[in-house]
């Protein structure tokens, strides 16, 4: 019995292919973000909109998923703070292999694994995108998102926005310097 809810937005049914290498069918399915969809500066709000179109194939392992997913993406400016918002397209590729089965043909259940790299397995003909989408989205988003390339940003001493004010500064003193500049000040009141 599979664990997989067949009605959660990221599970899809396999049976349509049957384990006939070979079959494919592609589908197009529009699903909410998950939680924590995103890294940094840079999220798809939960709840909004993730559009798959993607491609399953029935392979002797199992069933090979490739495609695309698109999502709205709202972040902050590295350098000014502005709020920027953009599409994202991310390619999808995952194999997702059959469990494996002992010398009677029954479903074996494994020990707990403890490899990361192993791929997802299809649970009682049922597959579940949510891992695959998020891994997907996450690796194309951008570590330091820019309103655009050449953003000035702020200020390190008051935090203005530079590129409202590209004259913007400040006289800054050397404190090296701080003590001498005190004695020429006394001799301009002398």
């Amino acid at each position: 019995m599979s664990a997989l809810d067949p009605r959660a937005p990221y599970v899809v049914d396999t049976r349509e292919l049957g384990r006939r290498a070979g079959a494919m069918k592609e589908f197009e399915r529009r699903v909410p973000a998950a939680t924590g969809l995103g890294t940094g500066l840079a999220k798809v709000p939960e709840g909004t909109e993730v559009d798959l179109d993607l491609r399953l194939e029935s392979v002797v392992e199992g069933v090979f998923v490739s495609g695309t997913v698109r999502v709205d993406v709202v972040a902050e400016c590295a350098r000014c703070l502005e709020p920027v918002s953009w599409e994202q397209t991310a390619d999808i590729q995952e194999l997702f292999v059959y469990p494996p089965q002992d010398a009677h043909g029954h479903v074996a259940h494994a020990a707990a694994d403890d490899d990361d790299d192993a791929p997802p397995t299809i649970e009682g003909d049922l597959i579940d995108l949510e891992a695959t989408v998020r891994d997907a989205v996450v690796l194309t988003l951008p570590i330091a998102p820019m309103c655009r390339e050449d953003c000035a940003g702020l200020c390190i001493e008051c935090g203005a926005r530079l590129d409202d004010d590209p004259g913007h500064g400040h006289e800054t003193t050397d404190p090296r310097w701080a003590a001498l500049s005190a004695l020429l000040d006394d001799e301009k009141d002398d």
